[in-house]
């Protein structure tokens, strides 16, 4: 079974800077796609940002120019620069990841339990 932990979470000041990483562990063939997500309280999760193995990257409009998504794929780890925060990016930011199991050859969507976001003076 594949796990998704996140870190580097926690609360920092408008314009401030945050960095998260979501390591992958278990019996990994393959992983995918990765990703992170977000959801703020009363409302739907919402893509931040996702990468593909290859290093393509895709970022929700929110997103572009403050946020870098990056991955180490040695590591099965992928990582979110956050800078110029705001104070609506609060949120619990979730990894994601589509992952091949050891033994498997059907991917499935994996995602960590979160790590709380709170930017706020």
């Amino acid at each position: 079974q594949v796990q998704l932990v996140e870190s580097g979470g926690g609360l920092v000041q408008p314009g401030g800077s945050l960095s998260l990483s979501c390591a992958a562990s278990g019996s990994i063939r393959r992983i995918n796609d990765m990703g992170w997500y977000r959801q703020a309280p009363g409302k739907q999760r919402e893509l931040v940002a996702t990468i593909t193995d290859s290093g393509n990257t895709n970022y929700a409009d929110s997103a572009k120019g403050r946020f870098t998504i990056s991955r180490d794929n040695a590591k099965n780890t992928v990582y979110l620069q956050m800078n110029s925060l705001k104070p609506e990016d609060t949120a619990v930011y979730y990894c994601n990841a589509k992952a091949m199991e050891s033994g498997s050859w059907l991917y499935t969507m994996v995602r960590g339990q979160g790590t709380q976001v709170t930017v706020s003076s």
